[in-house]
């Protein structure tokens, strides 16, 4: 009789149950890069790590799936819940919960472009926050000084405005600013430009821009950081990118939209031959309408100058009879005012000459001693036995002096 063994199981930790999972599914080359498209959905952004975790789910199944920071900062657009991509990966196991993951290196909205779909979003984004708005659009001068240009000092565009804009306005002051105009570089330069413009007041407009080209080659357009700094600049600034058709965030944010370059030159100064023409016609006219005015006042002065003469004569009369009273009233209050204070200064003459009267003084008591007809204002000027006089208010004594 056949009796079988039995061999005891290898029990595994779940651990290793895990670990072994996991490196089947790494080491399949099937599963080390897979193309998958799907939702997005449960969409985590808000780590400070710039890890982003979410789910990839279609109508019957789900996949948990995480992109590092390191390829999330390289893409150009903001996923959100909803959204439908095309991402590629690798499959791999997050051992601690045994749950399969997919980790994503790159992924593309699925119908539209990447970069068509990051200018959507970043358009909608700035709009919402007031930077479109007609409200804050600068005038452009009607007959500015100097110009700054911010492009590429060897491209096409560069040229096509230097020649518009001096021919036009021969006496423009251009001050080019050289930059690049495509790839990563190309915004912190033209930011740079629009500072240093506004920073130092060099011109009165700007025009910043390129020939046309790509969405690729025209993205350093749609920097946000380059939106903000043409919102914030203090001088106007006219956005000329590419060619009628292109359209970027810096020509939405731009106080003026030209659709080219040489376009943007045409906006930016007037035509000096066209305003010659114009005040050589405004000088014509005015000397024609000068030339009419003064033929018909003159004759109207001299078909009324009897009547004019004699309103003038009458005016100038009564002008001068109301100054005439004028005058009289002021000189007359005037002498009042003198006499009044003559007849204040005679008073007081009056009382102090008649407080200085000898009679006066005689009739209050007092008494003039005189020797020899002479008045004594000293007893010293006396002797014994000479002769004196007193006079009284009332009469006059004779005296002799008989002591010393």
């Amino acid at each position: 009789m056949y009796t079988p063994k039995f061999t005891k199981p290898r029990v595994l930790s779940v651990s290793q149950l895990n670990f072994y999972i996991k490196s089947l599914i790494e080491n399949d080359p099937k599963l080390q890069t897979v193309f998958v498209e799907g939702e997005i959905s449960n969409l985590s952004d808000r780590y400070s790590s710039g890890h982003l975790y979410f789910s990839l789910k279609d109508q019957k199944a789900l996949i948990s799936a995480v992109m590092f920071a390191g390829n999330a900062r390289r893409l150009v657009f903001a996923p959100k819940n909803g959204m439908k991509i095309i991402c590629r990966g690798r499959v791999s196991l997050y051992e601690p919960s045994g749950r399969y993951q997919i980790i994503i290196e790159d992924m593309q909205p699925q119908g539209v472009g990447a970069l068509a779909l990051a200018f959507e979003q970043l358009k909608q984004r700035l709009a919402e926050k007031g930077l479109f708005d007609a409200r804050f659009k600068k005038p452009i001068p009607k007959l500015p000084k100097r110009i700054g240009v911010i492009t590429s000092p060897s491209g096409a565009a560069v040229q096509d405005i230097k020649n518009i804009l001096t021919r036009r306005f021969p006496n423009i002051t251009i001050i080019l600013c050289p930059v690049l105009v495509q790839g990563d570089s190309a915004p912190p330069q033209m930011i740079d430009a629009i500072q240093k413009l506004n920073r130092f007041s060099l011109c009165d407009v700007i025009i910043i821009g390129r020939g046309g080209g790509s969405m690729e080659d025209l993205w350093a357009f749609n920097s946000e950081e380059l939106a903000y700094a043409v919102f914030k600049s203090e001088i106007p600034v006219i956005s000329a990118v590419g060619h009628e058709t292109d359209y970027t965030i810096c020509d939405f944010v731009s106080d003026l939209r030209a659709p080219t370059p040489s376009a943007a030159a045409e906006l930016a100064v007037p035509d000096s031959a066209q305003i010659k023409r114009y005040l050589i016609n405004v000088n014509r006219r005015l000397k024609t309408a000068g030339k009419a005015m003064t033929d018909r006042e003159k004759n109207l002065l001299l078909s009324k100058s009897g009547r004019v003469k004699y309103d003038v004569n009458t005016a100038l009369s009564a002008t001068y009879e109301s100054r005439l009273r004028a005058e009289s009233a002021k000189l007359k209050a005037a002498s009042v005012n003198l006499l009044n204070n003559c007849d204040k200064k005679l008073l007081q003459l009056k009382s102090k000459l008649e407080a200085s009267d000898p009679q006066k003084l005689l009739s209050r008591g007092l008494a003039v001693v005189k020797k020899d007809g002479e008045a004594v204002t000293s007893s010293l000027a006396l002797k014994k036995d000479d002769r004196i006089v007193i006079h009284f208010a009332d009469g006059s004594v004779s005296a002799t002096v008989t002591g010393d």
